[in-house]
């Protein structure tokens, strides 16, 4: 008898510490959701068009002069703004899943928890890795993400730079070389549930 209720209090307390789980990892994503949101709006409103002019009518109209696109900064380092404490290097928008997340400057575990963050590289030098946690609002969706899908980078000066999904791969955890071989433009990654895998997607930029 005695042996039945320790059995059903063990089992109790499995149940409440599973529970109790839940709600924070609920907790956590939720948390996460709203930092993230807050980001970019406050990343967007800084990053603004000005109001557009527009001059007094002239009396015959000027020649239309052709303006060639801005060349990519190679040599600059990326612009960064600060917003309440952290470091934030731009937005990353996943157009097909209707999703936009502000990238921080430089990755660590804590602000993995509020942000994707900047594992290494440039998004002017085309080698650009950027490291996501695997929540809800976050990257969990990279892996439904195909081939074709756009995504599309804005620095914090506003210049935006557009890519396609071009290749998905699966890492093991150790495996950075491999995370950042090949000439990729732009590569986005998270681990999978448990760690034990990491999944990669890789892009090229299109050119406007």
């Amino acid at each position: 008898m005695k042996r039945n209720i320790n059995l059903f209090v063990c089992g109790g307390l499995l149940l409440a510490a599973a529970l109790c789980t839940a709600l924070y990892h609920l907790w956590d994503e939720s948390r996460a959701s709203d930092s993230a949101e807050t980001a970019v709006r406050q990343i967007e409103e800084q990053i603004a068009p000005p109001e557009p002019v527009f001059p007094e009518p002239e009396e015959e109209a000027a020649e239309p002069v052709s303006v060639s696109p801005s060349p990519l900064p190679q040599g600059e380092e990326m612009p960064i703004l600060e917003l309440d404490g952290n470091q934030y290097i731009g937005t990353l928008e996943l157009t097909s899943k209707g999703i936009t997340l502000p990238v921080m400057s430089e990755w660590s575990y804590p602000k993995l928890k509020l942000s994707p963050c900047r594992f290494s590289g440039s998004i002017y030098q085309d080698d650009l890795i950027v490291a996501g946690h695997n929540y809800s609002s976050h990257f969990a969706c990279l892996k439904d993400l195909e081939a074709g899908d756009e995504v599309v980078f804005t620095d914090t000066e506003g210049r935006a730079f557009s890519y396609e999904v071009s290749a998905q791969q699966l890492l093991g955890p150790m495996e950075l070389e491999e995370l950042e071989a090949g000439d990729w433009d732009l590569t986005l990654f998270t681990c999978t549930i448990g760690g034990k895998q990491r999944v990669c997607v890789r892009c090229e930029r299109v050119e406007e």
